[in-house]
């Protein structure tokens, strides 16, 4: 039996071209074995992964002298990352996991706007006036957000019986625990920050998505305390989330410019 503990997947671009590309190839032939879930759930932490390399090539120590330090883009280093020649295939695949990550992450933006859009939900910085303008904006965003035409359908997942969904649902977030974990041991305090922030983000839309009858069931008045609750982290984490993906999608048209340039 072929389980994910006995496949590797090479973590180098270059080691593709080795004997480990038919490891690359055995790890996407079990792959394409799995449920939709966990495919899914595959292409999430893949899109993840591109955007943390293509923040890492955007914001590139450049010069390290002793009169300056100089951070900018670095083609070469994302080329390196996501080249079709040089992943073998896999920089492509890559960058399409990133925009799915980018639609799962907008389709839950517009389904928590019943729960920012409730009077009782308030922000409390302490300052009312900017309290009331932060909000006003905030579901600006939510409302551009549900506009969007081509929404990610999350029906299909964990669609099958009641008792095989939540051993899968189950499966995810002890998946998601772990990844926790695997980020405390990161040495980089910004990096452990991001990555520990970006997950709970990913985890947090993934609630938003299949709590779709709790959010359709909250109260319009604060007179009984809702079935569906989002913590001031969790909010904080899904935004923070949002915006580094959305950065990272903007960052490749600088990235197609540069590019570009070298030819």
């Amino acid at each position: 039996m072929v389980t994910p503990f006995t496949i590797k997947r090479p973590a180098v671009p270059n080691s593709f071209h080795s004997s480990s590309g038919s490891q690359a190839k055995v790890f996407y032939s079990w792959l394409e074995g799995q449920c939709v879930e966990k495919r899914a759930f595959y292409r999430l932490i893949s899109g993840l992964h591109a955007s943390i390399n293509i923040h890492l090539s955007a914001r590139y120590l450049l010069d390290d002298s002793w009169f300056q330090r100089k951070w900018g883009h670095n083609a070469s280093e994302f080329r390196q990352r996501f080249d079709w020649e040089l992943t073998a295939g896999e920089g492509p695949k890559r960058l399409r996991s990133l925009y799915f990550l980018f639609l799962v992450e907008l389709r839950a933006l517009a389904k928590a706007l019943p729960f920012f859009q409730r009077p009782s939900f308030q922000l409390f910085t302490g300052r009312p006036e900017e309290d009331r303008r932060h909000k006003e904006q905030l579901l600006h965003i939510l409302q551009l957000a549900r506009s969007f035409p081509l929404h990610f359908d999350e029906t299909s997942l964990f669609a099958g019986s009641k008792q095989e969904a939540a051993k899968l649902k189950e499966d995810v977030r002890l998946a998601f625990l772990n990844i926790s974990r695997i980020m405390d041991c990161v040495g980089c305090f910004k990096c452990r920050l991001w990555g520990k922030l970006q997950t709970q983000g990913l985890g947090t839309s993934l609630k938003i998505l299949f709590s779709e009858r709790q959010i359709e069931a909250l109260p319009s008045s604060g007179d009984r305390r809702p079935s569906f609750q989002l913590s001031r982290q969790e909010i904080v984490s899904l935004l923070n989330a949002f915006g580094r993906i959305s950065t990272s999608i903007r960052e490749l048209k600088t990235f197609r410019w540069l590019l570009a340039e070298e030819r």
